[in-house]
């Protein structure tokens, strides 16, 4: 009985031989579990030294579709219209991961090969029943936070991937977004898509530079509210209010909002506990700047570490500006003067 790993072409070929004589095994009996054995030993011989790579895609759709007696209306249900089948048949537009699944659930064809990677199989949703193409795609686009693609909406779900894995690459933070962003604090017109991918996007440039300290809540205190308000008195506070803030290991980031979101600020928590301040400077004012900020930074002295270590709190102020007053000191000219 061959009872090791078989590691020469000679071994190889001496074990297809057993098997040969045991195909004719009866169950449950020694030369069944010898069977069972070899092929388990022949394939692992064969994945290492007579692997294939996946049959490209395209011809695994074409060769599902001659089995199952299909034309190219057959797939619409799966693909999304005529015009699309013929499109990703003929190799000039590509599948999306939407389109995947489906044809993977509706024809049987495996994952891996979509993915072109063995034992692949497709990720695993971060939050269920995200509608894709509700995020501000063209929006997102326009600023530079989604990667360049051909057919946006198409690739909603890529895209949008892609971006949440820059922000949070294990999407717990994601999860504590759409949950909390869908309690009863938002604005009523709020579109939460929008606001997700400003709190996302906030995450994602939080995460780029690592603070040198890191933050301790028994150091941040009520104290520390007036030490920033005190700074509010110089010109250039706004600058020394992140300095001071960095010193305690919170970020602060300024980044304008989305439309449909009526933000002004957020106070958000990343994976490793590094409290973030994240503001939009709706209204363009000092007086706002000063007000959000403080704001912000109430709710992590008041909540965390005391009720638990979930921080993520939304401030909106009362109407919409209609314009910006260029009489009034800029806040942002002060906070972009330098590099976020």
């Amino acid at each position: 009985m061959i009872n090791k790993l078989i590691k020469t072409e000679e071994d190889y070929n001496l074990v297809l031989s057993r098997i040969e004589t045991l195909m004719d095994a009866e169950a449950d009996t020694p030369e069944a579990e010898e069977l069972e054995l070899l092929a388990a030993l022949v394939e692992l011989y064969e994945n290492e030294h007579y692997a294939m790579d996946p049959p490209d895609p395209i011809d695994a759709i074409k060769f599902r579709m001659e089995q199952l007696g299909l034309n190219q209306q057959g797939l619409v249900p799966f693909i999304g219209s005529k015009g699309k089948v013929s499109e990703i048949l003929n190799k000039k537009r590509p599948l999306t991961l939407s389109m995947m699944r489906s044809l993977h659930q509706n024809l049987g064809i495996p994952a891996e090969i979509f993915l072109q990677k063995t034992g692949e199989n497709f990720p695993k949703a971060m939050i269920s029943h995200i509608e894709w193409h509700s995020f501000p795609l063209k929006e997102m686009a326009k600023r530079g936070w989604l990667r360049p693609v051909k057919n946006l909406k198409d690739s909603a779900e890529e895209v949008m991937r892609l971006f949440m894995k820059d922000c949070c690459p294990n999407g717990e933070a994601i999860e504590a977004c759409f949950r909390e962003t869908s309690g009863n604090r938002i604005n009523a017109k709020t579109d939460h898509y929008a606001l997700n991918a400003w709190c996302m996007r906030i995450m994602a440039l939080a995460r780029k530079n690592t603070l040198q300290r890191k933050f301790d809540p028994s150091h941040f205190t009520s104290d520390s509210l007036k030490d920033i308000a005190k700074l509010s008195f110089f010109d250039e506070g706004p600058l020394l209010a992140r300095e001071f803030l960095e010193k305690h290991g919170i970020r602060l980031i300024i980044e304008r909002h989305l439309p449909k979101t009526y933000l002004d600020g957020a106070a958000l928590l990343l994976e490793d506990l590094t409290p973030v301040m994240g503001l939009t400077l709706r209204y363009d004012r000092i007086d706002n700047f000063w007000f959000c900020l403080l704001h912000e930074l109430a709710h992590l002295v008041l909540h965390l570490g005391k009720e638990n270590q979930n921080l993520f709190w939304m401030t909106w102020m009362p109407g919409t500006p209609k314009e910006e007053n260029k009489t009034i000191l800029k806040t942002r000219r002060i906070l972009l003067r330098q590099s976020l």
